[in-house]
């Protein structure tokens, strides 16, 4: 029993670790604003993840350039608009709406009456988040953009990703990582400043990239050959769940019951489309980390 369920748990604490550093980076933004945290962020997450994957032991052709420097252009751009949306909503409302980025990559591909029913109880849970009614009218519309942005990020990345992992391999997340840096680092200073370089915020800057890379990165890469994909999917698709109970804890935020309604409608269309569409397969991909 427990030799199944080990890398259940691995996957587990490797959400937490994400959800936990998007916590304390949002901690962080009355002085680094969402622009500096996104750039420290990357920046230490690239370095992270050159040394765990060393891609110069690989000779990269036109092709493999043109696609993962597109889904580095995705990674910065998804980690910007996030951490832009946790900036304005609670942070489990944010991975909710996020999460239909995927949703939408994989209904682009149904054939199935079925997968549409999952994906009108997606659109019911989001249009439930808009600020459209009292139960929700709290919700910043920007940090909803933001989000949704995020999610459009999320499924260029996944398939960005599909290209870039296919001609070059893995290491195609760490050249893409290096890329966002580059483009984002610049934003981060003309929007932070000198307070960007503060060095007394570095270590804390620093335990948010390990947890947000480092660490669930390498939980997964031991876990996920273990794990059939529709698992491995089935678990990510409770990564709101994680989101609002570490916004909870770390931040103080309270979703009402509404809200939690209508996250949990996104965590079931999630759920559904994996099931309905997903092959048995082993994982074989990384997935991103906000």
């Amino acid at each position: 029993m427990l030799k199944r369920s080990w890398p259940v748990l691995l996957i587990f604490i490797s959400m937490i670790s994400v959800q936990g550093s998007a916590s304390i980076a949002k901690y962080l933004f009355p002085v680094l604003g969402p622009e500096g945290m996104t750039a420290w962020r990357l920046f230490f997450s690239a370095i992270m993840l050159v040394l765990i994957f060393k891609p110069w032991r690989k000779a990269m052709t036109k092709q493999a350039l043109k696609y993962i420097f597109l889904y580095g252009i995705s990674i910065g751009c998804m980690n910007l608009a996030f951490y832009n949306a946790i900036s304005r909503i609670p942070l489990g409302i944010a991975v909710a709406i996020e999460l239909t980025g995927p949703i939408m990559v994989a209904m682009c591909a149904s054939q199935k009456v079925l997968d549409f029913i999952w994906l009108g109880i997606a659109i019911v849970g989001l249009a439930m988040l808009l600020p459209l009614t009292q139960a929700s009218s709290n919700l910043d519309p920007m940090g909803i953009l933001f989000a949704l942005l995020a999610g459009s990020g999320w499924a260029c990345y996944i398939l960005f990703g599909r290209k870039a992992s296919a001609i070059y391999g893995p290491a195609s997340v760490a050249i893409g990582s290096v890329i966002a840096s580059c483009f984002l680092f610049p934003i981060g200073i003309w929007q932070t400043g000198s307070a960007l370089f503060s060095l007394e915020l570095l270590p804390l800057i620093f335990v948010v990239s390990l947890l947000a890379s480092a660490i669930p990165y390498g939980l997964d890469m031991i876990a996920l050959p273990k794990l059939p994909a529709q698992t491995f999917s089935t678990l990510m698709s409770l990564s709101p769940v994680f989101a609002a109970l570490s916004g909870f804890i770390v931040l103080h935020e309270q979703l009402t019951h509404y809200q939690w309604l209508a996250i949990v409608f996104i965590i079931i269309s999630s759920i559904g489309t994996v099931l309905t569409m997903s092959r048995p397969t082993k994982v074989k991909s990384i997935k991103p980390s906000n």
